[in-house]
């Protein structure tokens, strides 16, 4: 999407406008970057523009200051109109020591802004990261548009009269950056003020020296004559409603809250702290008042076991984790398979294997969701595509979880989970209602006055789900074979036969909605290529389709959110065009259950690198296969061929 620019005179200067801007802040892991990129998110959303957001955090814990392992940086992307990324590379990069330069500069289009905090270009930095002359001063920064500041020496001068030490005052440095790119993008500053208020409560002090030294970042921008231009992004046209920013994690957690309000049950969470879930046992851990429990246990499997221990006393029972703690978990979620209880697992994926890319993103974890237990132990596996559709499929898979009795995966990911954008609060009224159906009376068929735990649903195939401690209604579970209907353990070969075509059965029963084809041409003419994806793929995949449209080309998307069972239409969706073409976040997960259970020749087209795909990068995959210059583009959907990565 290109950027169109007016611009008009003012007394303050020249004033740009502009319909869309990506900003990235980039400084040491101690530079409060995250807290900077969050505060100028909160003001852009105050302001009304639609965002989004990708934090990207340092892999390393406490990695050596002013190296490039250290280095952490927020991105931002806002606009007048809706939009579905972060945006591919920033329009202004602030570096705040070499490293974060270094790190960051090929990212940074020729021409852009860069912002550099002169005070940290010192000799010894420079060394530290390779730099073998000032690039400040050498010329090779002559494509950008460079300005200097020195922004550690400009907030200690600020915050001279308050008392504080060197270090300190040198610390709120991030909120001088803060306040000149307020004043640069004509942001609203009160929510700031206010914030930082609330934040060091117990030191006004503190509280004071920042908004000083944001005060003075603002100032200076309105009185260095460094900075002639600045820029406005009008509001975008949202649908009516109550909107707030939100996070993946929060979205996801708020969700929960919400399935615990619909079925009347109580939200149980059994959770070891891991990159990048923690910050759902964090927000549950606020909402006693709704009937959530939250559990710190010592270990991935103590987290899931509790949790499969509150379903099995009539509880919402959740799990939260990353990859290698699903794991860790495998065993207990075969065990809520066999023992047909509500479960839901949550897998913020990252990139691995084992330890891996803790704070990075990846999606490929979809084969261990699908496969990762021992023995055939079918799950419903949900993936919503946005951070704030984290909220809706935390709700669908509460419904999912508890009307089928099943355990029930839900696949986030770094990107979802960290990423932030505006969001519509629903109305509490248009979520659905779910009855957990608790067996309250003997059931057993031969009027016996037992109760029969395995006695199935005629609809759904789902046992009755028994509170332990009702009257009449004794009875056992186990890992153990249960023998069809009376639940009695089973080693005969025929019922174990029947048990496992049963579950699987009840899996592959489950409603979920038709797949949806964006295709301008409709489904009489259809185009040449469907470009097909799943989880946080969703918003590269749609801007570079509206990328190459605007380029006079026709392209399809559709977008999996139900991966288990998949949509019934599936397999004719994807018969219907001469080319599918599947982006992941891993070597083709998807694209190979598509192949192998629907016989078409999905084109894999992979990234694992821990960042999300580029909208410019899949417009320039998409361009080729439409062009026909790219080598699988004319392979013929009739004759599979291995995937290419």
């Amino acid at each position: 999407m290109t950027t169109s620019d007016t611009s008009v005179e003012s007394h303050d200067g020249e004033v740009v406008q502009r319909d869309r801007v990506v900003i990235r802040f980039a400084g040491d892991s101690g530079d409060g970057m995250q807290l900077t990129g969050d505060r100028f998110t909160s003001e852009t959303a105050n302001f009304g523009n639609d965002l989004s957001t990708l934090p990207n955090f340092p892999a390393e814990i406490r990695a050596p200051a002013g190296t490039l392992p250290g280095v952490s940086s927020f991105q931002l992307h806002f606009a007048n109109y809706d939009i579905l990324t972060p945006g591919d590379r920033p329009d202004v990069l602030v570096a705040m020591n070499p490293a974060a330069l270094k790190a960051n500069i090929r990212d940074l289009p020729h021409g852009g802004v860069l912002i550099v905090n002169t005070d940290e270009f010192t000799k010894r930095n420079l060394t530290k990261v390779g730099y073998d002359a000032n690039p400040l001063e050498d010329g090779s920064l002559e494509a950008y548009d460079v300005h200097g500041v020195a922004m550690a020496t400009l907030t200690r001068g600020a915050l001279e009269e308050t008392g504080l030490s060197k270090k300190d005052a040198e610390r709120a440095k991030n909120m001088f950056a803060l306040g000149l790119l307020s004043w640069m993008y004509h942001r609203p500053s009160e929510s700031t003020e206010r914030f930082l208020r609330e934040k060091f409560a117990k030191r006004p002090d503190l509280a004071e020296a920042n908004i000083l030294a944001f005060r003075a970042g603002h100032a200076y921008g309105e009185t260095t004559e460094s900075f002639a231009v600045t820029y406005e992004v009008a509001p975008a046209r949202l649908e009516p409603g109550t909107y707030r920013q939100i996070t993946g994690n929060t979205a996801l957690s708020y969700g929960l809250v919400a399935a615990g309000q619909t079925t009347g049950l109580s939200v149980f969470l059994g959770s070891y702290p891991i990159t990048p879930a923690s910050d759902i046992l964090h927000e549950l851990s606020k909402h006693k008042a709704f009937g959530v429990t939250t559990f710190q246990a010592e270990d991935e499997i103590s987290g899931v076991g509790a949790a499969l221990g509150a379903s099995f006393g009539g509880a919402l029972g959740v799990t939260t984790t990353s990859g290698p703690g699903v794991a860790l978990k495998a065993e207990t979620v075969g065990l809520a398979v066999a023992l047909e209880l509500p479960l839901l697992v949550v897998d913020v994926q990252r990139g691995g294997p084992s330890t891996g890319l803790p704070t990075k993103t990846e999606q490929a974890d979809l084969l261990q969701a699908m496969f990762g237990r021992n023995g055939e132990a079918p799950l419903p596996i949900i993936a919503p595509c946005t951070p704030g559709d984290c909220f809706s499929a935390a709700v669908e898979a509460a419904a999912v979880a508890v009307r089928y009795r099943t355990p029930v995966m839900l696949l986030s990911d770094g990107a979802l989970a960290n990423g932030s954008e505006p969001w519509k609060i629903p109305d509490a009224e248009s979520l659905p209602t779910i009855d957990p159906g608790f067996a309250t009376e003997p059931n057993a068929p031969d009027g016996s006055g037992e109760f029969w735990p395995y006695l199935r649903d005629q609809d759904t195939l789902a046992r009755p789900w028994a509170i332990p401690g009702t009257p009449g209604l004794e009875h056992r579970v186990g890992g153990l074979e249960k023998a069809d209907g009376r639940g009695s353990i089973s080693y005969d070969p025929d019922n174990h036969d029947r048990m496992v075509r049963l579950r699987q059965a009840k899996i592959s029963g489950i409603e979920v909605p038709d797949l949806t084809v964006d295709d301008p041409d409709g489904p009489d003419d259809p185009a040449d290529v469907l470009v097909i994806g799943w989880g946080s793929t969703y918003g590269p995949i749609n801007a570079a389709a509206r990328r190459v449209r605007n380029m006079g080309h026709s392209i399809a998307t559709a977008h999996i959110r139900n991966l288990n069972p998949m949509p019934s239409n599936l397999g004719d969706v994807l018969a219907s065009y001469r080319t599918v073409l599947c982006p992941e976040m891993n070597l083709g997960q998807l694209a190979l259950l598509l192949r192998s259970r629907h016989l078409v020749d999905v084109k894999s087209y992979t990234k694992v690198a821990g960042l999300p795909f580029g909208a410019e990068e899949l417009q320039d995959v998409f361009l080729d296969y439409l062009t026909g210059t790219h080598p699988d583009a004319q392979a013929s959907t009739t004759e599979p061929e291995g995937a290419q990565a």
